[in-house]
């Protein structure tokens, strides 16, 4: 048999403040929204017996007997007064907390449930309202998505909508786990979730998003789940709202909601849940104030105050013997039955436990007492409930109660931990329900123009930063439509990002003229739609045809906009179910998977293994590198399995506080370039057989036949092993004697032999290339072999480069991989392509060039080169950096593209002359082998990377899977004093990134 369930979810009186969720404009898209059929013809569950249910906390002889002890000692008016959990706030003034004081004192409730306001305020009011109790009281608050439903400064986990997406319940539980453990830190013993309403009617205006779907199984196993992980921490959860307002129209916090529905299907739907969480052990349920004729023959009688609903249905029939709340007794669904006081005496006739939000209590204990003394309530119905009250009290601890700790609390409910699990919620959450010939993913970068355009009137700003990582992605924006569809004609692909308020009661519904406009783009481009929303956003759409892709974020915040834009470009494959139906267009359950590629994605540390309060030890020593004066601004970036956990920038441009540095800032990472651009390419040649190991440079390049370098091996030559000297000045060979450049080399305005930019107003003649190669060829070699670094081993390469391919290694790079890698911020020439302003200085020459260096290469000889050589002119940022050391760390692949082949890379990434001393691999600089060395010598013996002479590095580790990348200009007003290297300050931050992997 079958066995399916859901659960119901409550809302609180804070929403008597919050206006009530309007409906939307009508759309110029008109269409009568549908409820998702329900067949009955499903089997019913079975209950449990009531000895077979689970039971999260366990009856002993201590709690009778302190029970007992404690109902003996009250008063009529005490035991009545335990009925009441009164609504307290933490951000209002003296008066309403000396009411509350005055409540506490004097009628002896038995609890208060928490509002608006922030932790400590109300930890600190906790502990004043239970410093004045006789008996501990009960504390409870709304937390559906976590405490911040209600607090300030507290974490938000995801609506029940954006749960029910996920299939994985293990997820949910977390979710629960963590719940719990911020309410019980808070001194809270009910958490009012989760909500077990089943939303069948799309246009709910209180439910929505709160419920977990319109599926009853889905419902309930998440519920189940969340309900799990909240009780496995003490903590009560509390399921609403019971019977089932999932298929209501109007809210019960303004009127009477009615449901017409027969007991056959309420049986069948919406009861399906409780019956299956009574069986999973659910503490408590709250009753909502809902009109419900198949059970309750008097008209508009709530059912909270129903006797046939909360007797003879709830606690009989489907035998719950756990507490029963009331919802709120100031909403208009059940106030507006009666007045204050009546009203409570009426609820507790019904047979419910506890009263919530009573609006006079002082006189509610007078009508229940009235009744009492007329026997219209007996003693046995009091101790019924009140004794429930204190068994439940004694579970929870209260009778060795204890005050909340207030040092730690904002760090205690706020764990750095909990980004790692919202990663892996929204990871599992977003749905994609339209993939038309797969493109999504987006694989091809290289020849791929994609445009963003924003719909909604929300922040987008992650997402757009997001997307922008992966390649280039133009933002276009006009305030005509037919204007706009003209800018996108020049692109391929346009990802259209619908982005409305996070906020629960807000609307997230297209504007007429969004639908329009949507309609109009997607008529003429490749459209993929990301709704950053509730799905219910898209029912208006009448027509997806010729929309190409669909994609359900569910939220607008910056999680689920980094997770979107990952899933876009296949750093992670869609796994997102949809919870409701859109129409007929797409049904409950619905959702594509799409292909995870190798692309790097991002995500919290503890997700791969390390540590965030570790890793926050970088910033201490990337600011104490800029307040020494060692560099003036620096990029960081650490990724672990294929995702980037670490991504910071400090400083400014220069010593001055002007231009800040942030992820987008591209640096001269010096000699990097040697392994983000000249290596590659080799790599190609010798994967393509056109060169080997043994291959000797006079065969390699001919102007070196016939010299004392002809039978280097490229082995010898790319383990520095072939005896070059490191460097020749050749700058000061074309300066006079005041260290000014010669007019027989250079000229301030270009010309067809002068057209190679040295700097601002400095053109080299073309020809001086050649000069510098015969340095090269010239230049003295060592006899002996040892490790000698050089400069000439990627100079010659360069040479080589060019002239096999017959292509201009800054084309080359950029066609072979920056292009295709999405390595847009990477390049040779920076001014050619960006703005200065986005690039900081690296030097104000005196003895060259004579100005600031800014924009154009530090190097001397790469200068010379016109900013494009084999051994320095890139510029880049730690991001694009990072995707070429993740193809190495990747053997040779990335964006599930070959670059070259494993056994290539295992080739360069081999250390042939070890035994002789030499740490180097074959273009990469491997850790040392001795105590001197390049990394913090915690790297394995397997990684590679380089360090660049303006304060850069790049390293990555295969056995560690982690990529580490840091960036600066610490030449930056000269370089007389290398402080940085001197003080370890690169190596230091990679010593704190090993120590960060939790063992």
């Amino acid at each position: 048999m079958k066995i399916f369930c859901i659960r119901i979810g409550f809302f609180f009186a804070l929403l008597f403040l919050v206006t009530n969720c309007g409906s939307a404009k009508k759309s110029i898209v008109t269409l009568p929204f549908e409820r998702p059929a329900i067949s009955l013809d499903e089997e019913i569950y079975v209950p449990h017996l009531k000895s077979e249910r689970k039971n999260f906390f366990k009856d002993s002889d201590a709690e009778i007997k302190w029970v007992d002890s404690i109902y003996s000692q009250l008063t009529l008016e005490e035991k009545i007064g335990q009925l009441f959990m009164v609504a307290a706030y933490s951000n209002k003034d003296t008066t309403h907390v000396n009411a509350i004081d005055k409540l506490v004192r004097e009628n002896k409730i038995g609890g208060v449930i928490f509002f608006q306001g922030g932790p400590l305020r109300q930890a600190r009011l906790t502990n004043r309202y239970q410093s004045q109790s006789k008996i501990p009281l009960f504390v409870g608050i709304d937390a559906e998505w976590g405490l911040s439903m209600r607090l300030d400064s507290t974490y938000r986990y995801p609506w029940n909508m954006t749960l029910g997406a996920i299939q994985d319940l293990k997820l949910i539980e977390k979710v629960g786990e963590k719940m719990g453990k911020e309410s019980k830190r808070m001194g809270i013993q009910f958490n009012f979730a989760p909500v077990l309403d089943i939303n069948t009617n799309p246009k709910n205006p209180i439910i929505g998003n709160r419920s977990f779907g319109e599926n009853k199984v889905n419902v309930t196993e998440k519920a189940i789940a969340l309900m799990t992980g909240i009780q496995n921490q003490g903590i009560f959860a509390t399921g609403k709202h019971f019977p089932g307002h999932g298929d209501t129209a109007t809210d019960s916090h303004t009127s009477l909601p009615t449901v017409s529905f027969s007991r056959e299907r309420l049986d069948m739907v919406e009861l399906y849940p409780y019956k299956r969480m009574f069986d999973e052990g659910l503490v408590s349920v709250m009753v909502a104030h809902l009109n419900v004729p198949s059970l309750e023959l008097r008209q508009n009688y709530p059912t909270s105050v129903s006797f046939n609903v909360v007797t003879n249905l709830l606690q009989r029939d489907l035998e719950f013997d756990g507490l029963i709340f009331t919802d709120a007794l100031n909403m208009k669904g059940v106030s507006s039955f009666k007045k204050p006081g009546d009203i409570d005496l009426e609820a507790f006739l019904a047979g419910n436990d506890i009263l919530l939000f009573a609006e006079n209590v002082p006189l509610a204990i007078e009508k229940i007492s009235k009744a009492y003394q007329d026997s219209l309530i007996s003693e046995e119905r009091i101790a019924f409930s009140v004794k429930k009250i204190l068994r439940y009290k004694f579970k929870a601890g209260l009778n060795n109660y204890k005050p909340i700790v207030i040092p730690n609390l904002y760090t205690d409910i706020n764990p750095v931990e909990n980004d790692a699990l919202q990663y892996q919620l929204f990871e599992n959450a977003t749905t994609v329900l339209k993939n038309k010939n797969e493109i999504l993913p987006i694989k091809e970068l290289a020849n791929n123009k994609i445009a963003y355009v924003k719909l909604g009137d929300d922040t987008n700003s992650s997402f757009v930063t997001t997307l922008k990582k992966y390649t280039e992605v133009t933002e276009v924006s006009d305030t005509n439509i037919d204007s706009l569809n003209v800018k996108l004609k020049e692109f391929n692909t346009v990802i259209i990002g619908f982005h409305k308020s996070d906020k629960a009661w807000k609307s997230h519904d297209f504007t007429e003229n969004e639908l329009l406009w949507l309609q109009e783009i997607a008529k003429k481009n490749n459209v993929i739609l990301d709704v950053f929303a509730k799905p219910y956003s898209l029912l208006p759409i009448t027509n997806f045809e010729e929309i190409e892709s669909v994609i359900v974020s569910y939220q607008n915040n910056a999680i689920a906009q980094e997770v979107a834009a990952e899933l876009i470009f296949g750093a992670i494959d869609a796994k997102g179910k949809l919870p409701v139906s859109i129409n007929q267009n797409f049904k409950v359950n619905e959702g594509l998977t799409t292909e995870k590629i190798n692309r790097l994605g991002f995500t919290a540390p503890e997700n791969v293994g390390m540590s965030t309060a570790k890793l926050a030890q970088i910033d201490v020593l990337a600011q104490k590198a800029i307040s020494g004066k060692m560099a003036p601004g620096i990029q960081v970036l650490v990724a672990r399995k294929g995702k980037v956990i670490y991504q910071k920038s400090f400083g400014y441009q220069t010593y001055e506080p002007i231009m800040k540095i942030d992820n987008s800032t591209i640096y001269d990472v010096a000699s990097l370039t040697k392994i983000l651009s000249t290596l590659p390419n080799v790599m190609q040649q010798y994967d393509q057989k056109k060169i080997n190991m043994e291959t000797t440079l006079g065969t390699m390049l001919p102007i070196f036949n016939n010299t004392d370098k002809q039978n280097i091996h490229f082995k010898e030559l790319l383990s520095h092993y072939a005896g070059l000297v490191a460097w020749i000045p050749f700058y000061k060979g074309t300066l006079n004697s005041a260290s000014r450049p010669l007019e027989k080399y250079y000229r301030k305005i270009p010309s067809e032999q002068f057209s190679k930019q040295v700097a601002d107003s400095l053109f080299i003649r073309n020809d001086y290339h050649d000069t510098i190669m015969k340095m090269i060829v010239d230049s003295k070699l060592s006899l002996k072999k040892e490790y000698k670094y050089s400069d000439f081993t990627f100079m010659i390469l360069k040479d080589y480069l060019e002239k096999t391919t017959g292509k201009k290694i800054d084309l080359l790079s950029f066609e072979n991989f920056f292009k295709p890698l999405g390595a847009n911020k990477t390049m040779y020439n920076p001014l050619q392509k960006t703005n200065k302003t986005d690039i900081p200085p690296t030097e104000i020459d005196t003895y060259f060039r004579h100005q600031t260096i800014q924009g154009y290469v530090h190097d001397m000889a790469a200068a010379m080169e016109g900013g494009i050589a084999g051994h320095a002119g890139i510029f880049s940022n730690a991001m694009d950096v990072a995707k070429i050391m993740q193809m190495y760390l990747q053997k040779g692949n990335y964006g599930n593209h070959t670059y070259f082949s494993e056994q290539t890379f295992n080739d360069f990434n081999t250390c042939y002359f070890c035994p002789e001393g030499n740490r180097r691999g074959i273009g990469f600089d491997k850790p040392q082998l001795g105590i001197e060395g390049p990394t913090c010598g915690c790297a394995s013996m397997t990684s590679f990377g380089h360090t660049g002479f303006t304060g850069t590095m790049a390293w990555a580790d295969p056995d560690n899977e982690i990529v580490y990348v840091f960036l600066s200009n610490r030449t930056f007003p000269n370089d007389a004093k290398n402080t940085l290297s001197k003080e370890n300050i690169r190596e230091d931050i990679q010593k704190v990134i090993y120590e960060a992997i939790v063992k």
